[in-house]
């Protein structure tokens, strides 16, 4: 797969979009320590998931490279089983009956 520069718009606009998840992601980890409860924390920790994904999938497109898209792909089933497991546990209790 032959890999090209973005132009410079899309670089700027990528970029852009990079600085603005960070940013988000250091709200989600506000959310994270500071949550007054567990289910905040667990979407706290939701949304730092998805965000990852995104930067990853950003990074792919700046750089060209597919195999960060990959690696997002992963990140993000990760992050589904991480989040059903911890919601199945504050509701019930237990993980595995």
């Amino acid at each position: 797969m032959a890999t090209e520069a973005p132009a410079p718009v899309l670089e700027l606009a990528v970029q852009g979009a990079l600085l603005l998840i960070a940013g988000l992601c250091v709200l989600c980890a506000y959310r994270v320590v500071a949550g007054p409860t567990i289910p905040d924390r667990v979407v706290g920790l939701d949304a730092i998931a998805t965000n990852v994904v995104a930067i990853a999938v950003l990074f792919a497109v700046l750089t060209g490279r597919p195999l960060f898209v990959t690696v997002s792909l992963v990140l993000a089933i990760i992050g589904f089983i991480a989040t059903v497991t911890v919601a199945k546990f504050v509701v019930e209790g237990d993980i595995i009956e």
